[in-house]
């Protein structure tokens, strides 16, 4: 199917003695951070629109008043108005509490099995299929 005259980057290629199921294992690891990558995205997702809310409820305090319910007004602004989400957090700390916790150290050991297993390579086992599945010579198909 391909054409392997024309081949991948470098620093996509399998560097020598890389083994198949050592480079379907760091896909399977990079797949599992990639998917850690969107949840912490959702965290960041759950952090902005909580952010929106809290800030829309200004504009509700203040309509509330303006239609003469005070007492709600005043519940509104005491009860939810910056209340923490979690005990004794806001948004922000948990997702600074994630960072630490969980995605930094999984970068971490990802890049070091990386650089252990494949000299840092990122990515071979997508270039690797890339590679497979690509039509030779076709414009829209080419290796870089």
């Amino acid at each position: 199917m391909s054409d392997h005259d024309e081949r991948l980057d470098e620093t996509h290629q399998r560097p020598a003695g890389v083994t198949d199921a050592t480079v379907e294992a760091l896909g399977a690891l990079s797949k599992a951070l990639e998917t850690t990558e969107r949840a912490r995205g959702h965290l960041y997702d759950f952090h902005q629109l909580t952010g929106s809310a809290d800030f829309e409820l200004d504009r509700a305090v203040k309509l509330l008043r303006d239609a003469g319910h005070t007492a709600f007004a005043d519940r509104v602004e005491q009860e939810i108005l910056g209340r923490n989400v979690i005990p004794g957090h806001w948004t922000f700390q948990i997702i600074e509490a994630y960072n630490v916790t969980y995605y930094e150290p999984f970068k971490s050991v990802e890049d070091e099995i990386r650089g252990e297993l494949a000299d840092g390579a990122d990515h071979l086992f997508e270039a690797e299929l890339k590679e497979k599945r690509r039509t030779g010579g076709h414009r829209d198909h080419t290796a870089t």
